[in-house]
């Protein structure tokens, strides 16, 4: 059984800094998700891909939020973070964590972490 839970969502103002943190729970050993990352969804929005990092640490960032935030992986603690700064509103949305089994392909979600940005 796999479980991911976030945290380290709230309110702040116009460049601020916000850590979302990703902890997962699981009898497996974190190295078989080959990919972890970050989603956010928007009111009236669709899911849309904000990072992600291969087991190896390579990553990816949605163009929006390049040079402001940064998602690493902990092996040992297998957990999953995104440090957010220079938070825009535009980043207001809910964020989910996200891990791909490296096996089956299949997608495993967190429940979200609302992170509302004011102006």
């Amino acid at each position: 059984q796999v479980q991911l839970v976030e945290s380290g969502g709230g309110l702040v103002q116009t460049g601020g800094s916000l850590r979302l943190s990703c902890a997962v729970t699981t009898t497996r050993n974190i190295f078989s998700f080959n990919v972890m990352g970050w989603y956010r969804q928007a009111p009236g929005k669709q899911r849309e891909l904000v990072a992600h990092i291969g087991s190896g640490g390579g990553t990816n960032y949605a163009d929006s939020v390049k040079g402001r935030f940064t998602i690493s992986r902990d092996h040992v603690k297998n957990m999953v973070s995104l440090q957010m700064n220079s938070l825009k509103p535009e980043d207001t949305a809910v964020y989910y964590c996200n891990a791909v089994s490296s096996s089956s392909g299949y997608n495993y979600w967190g429940q979200g972490t609302q992170v509302t940005v004011s102006s």
